[in-house]
């Protein structure tokens, strides 16, 4: 089954899959940030937006806030629970917006589904265009070197009488610039039990890679992947939430 199967199967089961996330502290963190670096604006567009729920929190927050994303049952959903937003389906690595803004998000690490570093660098530049002077672009990443293929996340939910185990992983091979995102997905309901596995590709970098495609474009910070606190990157850990400011 295909990534783009599986999500659009799927789709209704998604917020359950992501019921340990904190999206209110992950909205509130990037808030700040933006308030440290912006340029004082409230348009904003969440990128990969899902079903919503940063759009939601940043909505309360007082922007005017969109979402985009490649999936259509996804952004149906998410105008059910945002309906004074507008979402767009559109490949975030070639978009286009009919107004400037002053805020781009990336979070779940969904920068990396452009599918390799030319598509990576053309979202890089439609964020670029997309944003008004002293505009923010912010994402999270995950270091190729960094990754153990060893290790993984696993959580169960109920939904009615329907019982889940989502399970998923980080695979990278060891060079190149290809990663993946390994999940399975197992539902039972009445005795009764399905599994899903998938394998999402995904493009791989180094955080000196990516600063480098960057630079070119933005001012560019790295932080610690704390959505708790605002600490700059120790320059070892893995994982980092990169704030870009447009030259």
């Amino acid at each position: 089954m295909s990534a783009n199967a599986l999500y659009t199967d799927l789709s209704g089961y998604y917020d359950l899959m992501c019921v340990d996330i904190d999206y209110q502290a992950q909205s509130h963190c990037v808030r700040r940030l933006h308030q440290m670096f912006g340029n004082g604006g409230d348009q904003h567009l969440d990128l990969a937006c899902g079903t919503g729920p940063h759009v939601r929190h940043f909505i309360d927050f007082g922007y005017q806030s969109s979402g985009l994303d490649i999936n259509q049952p996804m952004l149906d959903l998410a105008a059910q629970r945002c309906p004074e937003a507008e979402f767009v389906q559109q490949d975030m690595s070639d978009f286009t917006v009919t107004q400037e803004l002053d805020l781009i998000t990336c979070f779940l690490y969904s920068i990396h589904y452009n599918a390799d570093l030319t598509k990576l660098k053309q979202c890089i530049e439609s964020a670029h265009r997309a944003l008004s002077s002293g505009g923010v672009f912010c994402f999270n990443v995950v270091a190729k070197d960094k990754i153990n293929n060893a290790l993984f996340v696993q959580h169960g939910a109920t939904q009615a009488d329907e019982q889940f185990t989502f399970r998923s992983s980080w695979f990278f091979q060891g060079d190149g610039d290809q990663q993946a995102l390994k999940l399975s997905i197992e539902k039972t309901c009445s005795q009764q039990t399905q599994i899903w596995h998938d394998e999402h590709p995904m493009v791989a970098f180094t955080f000196a890679a990516i600063e480098l495609l960057l630079q070119p474009y933005f001012e560019v910070h790295l932080f610690e992947h704390d959505y708790h606190k605002i600490i700059p990157w120790d320059g070892h850990s893995g994982n980092a939430l990169i704030v870009c400011v447009k030259r």
